[in-house]
C-alpha cells in the first residue's frame, strides 16, 4: 500500500474508532461465514511493534468470550502476510505485558476481499517450534448484489436494519473483485447510507465504511464521507441541544405560569377582600344613615355599628344635613 493510502486509513481510524468503539458492541463477524463470539468491544489499534516505534493494524476487538480477535482484510493473498500476523501478535503480547496483565488468547481473523478464492490460500503457519492458525471468511462467496438490493429496499421503506445487515453494509463494497468495482461499491453505499432514517445506524455505516475499505477508498471519497460524519455529528449535537433547549423553555415557562397562577390568584384574592371590605363599609354606611333618620345618637350608632367612630357619624350626620 502506498504511503498516502496508509496516512488515510491512519487517519480514517482516528475519526471513526469513537462510533465502531461504541457501537461494535453486540455485534458479530457470523454474517461473514466466521464462528465467532460477539464483540464485547474495540480495542485501540496501535501496538508497540518489536522493531518500529509503532505498528496499525486493521481492527482489533475483544469478543464475549474473553479472546482478542486481529481482524484484518487483504485483497491479495500472499503467504508472507502471515509473518505480519505474527507481528500483530507479539505486539499485541508487549502492550499486555507493558499494561502488567495477562495476554488472553489470541484470534487471527482474515478477512478476504472478493478478488480471493478459498482455494487460493492456506490458513495454517508452521515452522516448527510455532504454529498460527488464520480463521479466515471469503467475501467472495457472498452474493454483493443481492445483498445491496435488499439493503436498498429497507432503507428507501424507511425501515430498521438489523445488526447483521449492518455488517454487511460496511463490508460490502469489498465482497467484488477488482479495485475499480470496489471503489463503485463504496460510493454506492456511501449514497445508500446517507438515507438511512436512524442517525446511529447512519453514523455507524458511515463509520464502517470508512474502517473497513480504507485500503481501496480514494482521498475524495474518504473525505466526502468524513464531512458526512462530521455533518451527521453536528447534527447530533444539534438535535440534543435542541431538545434540552425545549425542555428549559419548557421547564421556564412552566415556572413562569405557576407564578403568574400565584400572582393572578394573589391579585384576586386581595381584589375579593378589597371588594367585600368596600361592600361591608357600603352596608354599614346604610345602617348609619338609617338610623341617623331614626334619631339615634351618634353614641348609640358608633356603639353598634363597628366600622363608625362617634366622630365618623357626625361627620355623616352634617352631609345628610
Amino acid at each position: 500500500m502506498e504511503h498516502e493510502e496508509t496516512a488515510i486509513a491512519y487517519q480514517n481510524k482516528d475519526i471513526v474508532s469513537k462510533v465502531l468503539a461504541e457501537n461494535f458492541k453486540g455485534k458479530s463477524f457470523r454474517v461473514y461465514g466466521l464462528d465467532l463470539p460477539e464483540i464485547r468491544r474495540a480495542l485501540p489499534t496501535n501496538i508497540p511493534a518489536v522493531k518500529a516505534n509503532e505498528l496499525r493494524l486493521d481492527n482489533l476487538f475483544e469478543l464475549v468470550d474473553g479472546t482478542v480477535a486481529v481482524v484484518d482484510y487483504e485483497s491479495v493473498y500472499r503467504e508472507s502476510d502471515k509473518e505480519k500476523y505474527l507481528n500483530y501478535l507479539t505486539g499485541i503480547v508487549n502492550r499486555y505485558r507493558k499494561e502488567k496483565k495477562k495476554c488472553p488468547k489470541c484470534r487471527i481473523i482474515v478477512i478476504y476481499t472478493g478478488d480471493i478464492r478459498r482455494d487460493e490460500t492456506s490458513a495454517k503457519y508452521d515452522i516448527g517450534a510455532l504454529q498460527m492458525r488464520i480463521e479466515p471468511a471469503f467475501l467472495s462467496e457472498l452474493d454483493g448484489d443481492g445483498i445491496y438490493s435488499r439493503l436498498k429496499e429497507k432503507v428507501e421503506t424507511g425501515e430498521m436494519l438489523t445488526d447483521e445487515e449492518l455488517m454487511q453494509f460496511i463490508i460490502l463494497p469489498l465482497s467484488y473483485p477488482e479495485k475499480e468495482k470496489k471503489q463503485e461499491k463504496v460510493r454506492d453505499t456511501v449514497l445508500l447510507a446517507v438515507r438511512i432514517s436512524d442517525r446511529n445506524q447512519q453514523f455507524f455505516a458511515l463509520a464502517g465504511i470508512l474502517a473497513f475499505t480504507d485500503k481501496i477508498i480514494d482521498r475524495e471519497t474518504a473525505n466526502k464521507i468524513r464531512r458526512v460524519i462530521e455533518m451527521t455529528q453536528v447534527a447530533q449535537i444539534f438535535e440534543e441541544e435542541k431538545q434540552q433547549a425545549i425542555l428549559q423553555v419548557t421547564q421556564i415557562f412552566e415556572e413562569e405560569k405557576q407564578q403568574a397562577i400565584l400572582q393572578a390568584t394573589k391579585i384576586f384574592e386581595e381584589e375579593k377582600q378589597q371588594a367585600l371590605k368596600e361592600e361591608r363599609l357600603n352596608t354599614a354606611k346604610q345602617v348609619v344613615i338609617n338610623m341617623i333618620k331614626k334619631d339615634y345618637s351618634s353614641k348609640e350608632i358608633a356603639s353598634l355599628v363597628l366600622d363608625y367612630s362617634q366622630d365618623d357619624v357626625d361627620k355623616l350626620r352634617k352631609e345628610l344635613e
